[in-house]
């Protein structure tokens, strides 16, 4: 089953220092580039990516979507939020993965056992994806001290972590 993210738009580009500088120019900017660096992290990962952008403000009466690079991209209609949207979406997701730094969207769906991740951290997975780190840090094999192995030995009992947070980690293994 493929991972689905879904992104609040507006805040991963008001949170990232290279976005928001593009969006302090004008929000059509700040949107492209984003969605420009989405598609691209899509066809490295290939990942279902959902964006939604706040429409409130906008003519249209209901929720309109599009492709972009095939990123789809939701704005949201007259005076509905895209948080609104995002945990009306999260109800019927089985697997996937919010990003926001909305601490009340975060609450919601990781209670409805969705995986929620911060924007900064989503940026940076992104960003080490296309730089082509995007397994993590790879540790030579030179630099494992095999003394240090032999020698750590377990003290206490072994701790597992709780249900949600280990969904939250294979999620971010995947990024």
């Amino acid at each position: 089953m493929p991972l689905e993210l879904i992104i609040d738009g507006y805040n991963l580009i008001r949170q990232s220092d290279n976005f928001r500088r593009l969006d302090a120019r004008s929000l059509e900017q700040g949107r492209e580039a984003l969605l420009t660096r989405l598609a691209e992290y899509k066809k490295v990962r290939g990942h279902p990516i959902t964006v939604v952008f706040d429409g409130w403000g906008g003519d249209s009466p209901t929720s309109t979507g599009t492709r972009h690079k095939g990123i789809t991209v939701i704005y949201t209609g007259k005076g509905e939020l895209a948080d609104e949207w995002i945990k009306r979406k999260v109800e019927k997701m089985q697997y996937g993965a919010v990003v926001t730094s909305d601490q009340e969207i975060k609450r919601y769906t990781e209670r409805l056992g969705i995986a929620a991740i911060a924007s900064p951290v989503f940026e940076q997975r992104m960003e080490a994806a296309l730089a082509g780190h995007g397994e993590g840090i790879d540790i030579d094999e030179e630099e494992w001290d095999e003394e240090e192995l032999v020698e750590a030995k377990k003290k206490g009992p072994a701790r597992r972590l709780s249900k949600q947070e280990r969904r939250r980690q294979a999620v971010l293994k995947k990024l």
